[in-house]
């Protein structure tokens, strides 16, 4: 494993394992699988109602707690300061956790307004040791600029809607340039016909590794951490085991070359798209 160094000290492993579904029984028997393949960041959040899935299969895993990175997110409807900190608390307790390792505004919800007091108490809550490190989902570069200039903190990741078909060209220079690692979700363009694009095919062929690889690969080499998820120990190995080999600078510009303007897999604009 590789691992990506946050501007507050944390390190994250550059491959990260997404739950958003895997609930239940089959969800705590997904998720330990994804620990003993060797994933070690586990991503969930109150909406996905699996936080204490998560929490069951941590606790079934024979790896320490020390050892795992947990990120959670904090939903719309609790933005309210005090509301913020409790949801938190509830997080917590549900997943039978003492801290998460990061947590994450999870959409901007910008005609509500409430962003900005949401993420001070994200700041709050790191400060009591809830949280390690504090971050923000969806958030355009007007939204961050924002946060900083109203609460002096800047977030340490911006996870966001990015794959082959959108690479978010423009919001990871922006990233980079305020030292916010960009997460990655729906890597894998959640099954779309991108895992059947004969271009990366053929990249794959050249490698001797699937199409999945293949795109992980792409985006740890932009300098994103991708979350992918599977149920499948086997597709689980395949998508941790990328970083044996090396995509050239022309194989990058091939995937590139499909993102559009207008490639979000469900219009999930966060000008526009609010979730509460």
């Amino acid at each position: 494993m590789e691992y990506y160094t946050l501007r507050d000290g944390l390190e994250l492993p550059k491959v990260g394992f997404g739950t958003y579904k895997l609930n239940g029984t089959d969800g705590v028997r997904a998720i330990s699988s994804a620990i003993d393949q060797g994933y070690r960041l586990i991503d969930t959040a109150y909406n996905y109602e699996n936080e204490g899935t998560v929490g069951a299969a941590i606790r079934q895993s024979s790896v320490p707690r020390s050892e795992l990175l947990v990120t959670s997110k904090l939903p719309g409807r609790y933005y309210h300061r005090r509301d913020a900190i409790n949801t938190l608390k509830e997080s917590l307790f549900r997943a039978g956790l003492d801290y998460f390792d990061v947590y994450l505004l999870h959409w901007p919800n910008p005609s509500k307004d409430m962003y900005v007091e949401a993420w001070q108490a994200l700041i709050d809550a790191q400060q009591f040791g809830l949280v390690r490190s504090i971050g923000v989902c969806n958030f355009l570069p007007e939204y961050l600029d924002r946060l900083d200039t109203e609460t002096g903190v800047m977030p340490v990741i911006n996870q966001i809607e990015l794959h082959p078909h959108f690479n978010q060209a423009e919001q990871r220079a922006y990233d980079e340039a305020h030292g916010i690692l960009t997460e990655d979700w729906s890597p894998l363009g959640r099954a779309s016909d991108v895992l059947h694009n004969p271009d990366i095919q053929a990249i794959a062929d050249a490698h001797g590794k699937g199409v999945g690889q293949v795109i992980l690969r792409w985006g740890i080499q932009l300098g994103t951490l991708p979350i992918p998820k599977s149920q499948h120990a086997s597709r689980q190995r395949e998508n941790i085991d990328v970083f044996d080999f090396a995509l050239s600078d022309a194989e990058m510009a091939t995937i590139n070359a499909l993102s559009t303007p207008d490639g979000r897999l469900k219009d999930q604009d966060p000008s526009k798209y609010e979730e509460f």
